[in-house]
């Protein structure tokens, strides 16, 4: 056994025999399928954990996480975690999850460069520059972030909203929808900002897709 690793080792062989003497069969049901009907796209931040903030098992929330939650047109990973979530799994529910304090977006807010990742907090950053004059009015450095990581979301929320992907389903009839939330490790809440989209009529007219041709 890996002597640095060992102690995790441990702590898993612990979590798997809690587990089963929970339900002895869960490891079974498990490898047999999956059948989430969630998908939860997060950052990386390893006080966020996903399945613990939500009170869900192994199987039943299907996750993504990258710095900042962002969605990017361009960022195949997570086009490829949405297509799989949506178009195989048949999720219900995208959950796009950010949470307050987070250091990419306040790193997004200062002129400190940072290296590769300045090139991935740039959509965050104009969207900062977008709003500037609002954030401003806001009394200290905390609040200003905290109102940039909910307005991140807001953003990631129709970014989603927007892909070919999403919009296949509910041309198909799939019944789908993309909500934004935020975590605040402060007091371990997870808060439904009300931004749900469920449906093309919700995105403004350019963002609108017409089905392809012989899709359906």
């Amino acid at each position: 056994m890996n002597k640095e690793l060992g102690h995790l080792f441990e702590n898993n062989a612990r979590w798997a025999e809690a587990i089963k003497e929970e339900d002895p069969e869960f490891f079974q049901k498990l490898a047999k399928q999956q059948t989430p009907e969630y998908l939860w796209i997060g950052c990386s931040d390893a006080r966020v954990p996903a399945n613990e903030i939500v009170g869900l098992l192994p199987g039943e929330l299907f996750v993504h996480r990258n710095v900042a939650n962002v969605v990017i047109h361009t960022d195949l990973n997570c086009l490829s975690v949405i297509q799989f979530a949506v178009e195989v799994l048949k999720v219900k529910h995208i959950l796009v999850t950010g949470h307050y304090g987070c250091g990419g977006v306040r790193a997004s807010m200062r002129d400190d460069q940072l290296g590769l990742i300045d090139g991935w907090l740039r959509t965050i950053r104009d969207l900062y520059y977008e709003h500037r004059d609002d954030i401003s009015k806001l009394p200290t450095e905390e609040a200003q972030v905290d109102r940039m990581c909910e307005l991140n979301v807001i953003q990631q929320v129709a970014n989603v909203s927007r892909t070919a992907i999403v919009q296949n389903a509910w041309h198909r009839g799939q019944p789908l929808s993309v909500h934004g939330c935020i975590y605040g490790i402060k007091d371990g809440l997870w808060k439904d900002l009300d931004v749900t989209v469920s449906g093309p009529d919700q995105l403004p007219p350019p963002y609108r897709l017409r089905p392809r041709q012989g899709l359906l």
